[in-house]
C-alpha cells in the first residue's frame, strides 16, 4: 500500500484488494470468492428468489447459503462458486493470456 500524509494525517491507498491489505493468506483467491458470491446475491436478487429457492437450485445447503451471503466462504472453493453461477443462469468465461509480470494473477471481468 502507498501511504501519503496530509496535514499530519496518515493515508494509506488500497491495492483494490482488501485482503492483500489486510495481510491475509490467498489474498487474491479470497477476493475471487466474494467476487463470485457477489454476482450469485445480485442472481438471487434478480430472480426473486429466496435462500431456500436459490440453495435448492444451486444445489447446495440453505445453512452453506446464509453463511456464504455473509462473507464466510471457507467451505466453498472456486468451482462451487462458478457451479452456483451456472444453476442460477449465468454462463461463465475463462480467458487466458501472458501475463506482464513474470508471476500471473486471477482476475473477474466486469459483468
Amino acid at each position: 500500500m502507498q501511504k501519503t500524509v496530509i496535514d499530519g494525517v496518515e493515508l494509506l491507498r488500497s491495492s483494490s484488494n482488501v485482503f492483500a491489505d489486510l495481510g491475509l493468506p490467498n489474498a487474491e483467491k479470497l477476493k475471487i470468492k466474494a467476487e463470485l458470491a457477489y454476482r450469485i446475491e445480485f442472481a438471487m436478487q434478480s430472480l426473486g428468489l429466496t435462500q431456500q429457492e436459490a440453495a435448492k437450485r444451486m444445489g447446495i445447503p440453505q445453512p452453506k447459503l446464509s453463511r456464504m451471503r455473509r462473507g464466510d466462504f471457507t467451505n466453498l472453493s472456486e468451482r462451487k462458486l462458478m457451479d452456483c453461477l451456472n444453476r442460477l443462469g449465468y454462463d461463465i468465461e475463462i480467458r487466458v493470456r501472458p501475463a506482464d509480470k513474470p508471476v500471473g494473477s486471477l482476475s473477474l471481468a466486469p459483468a
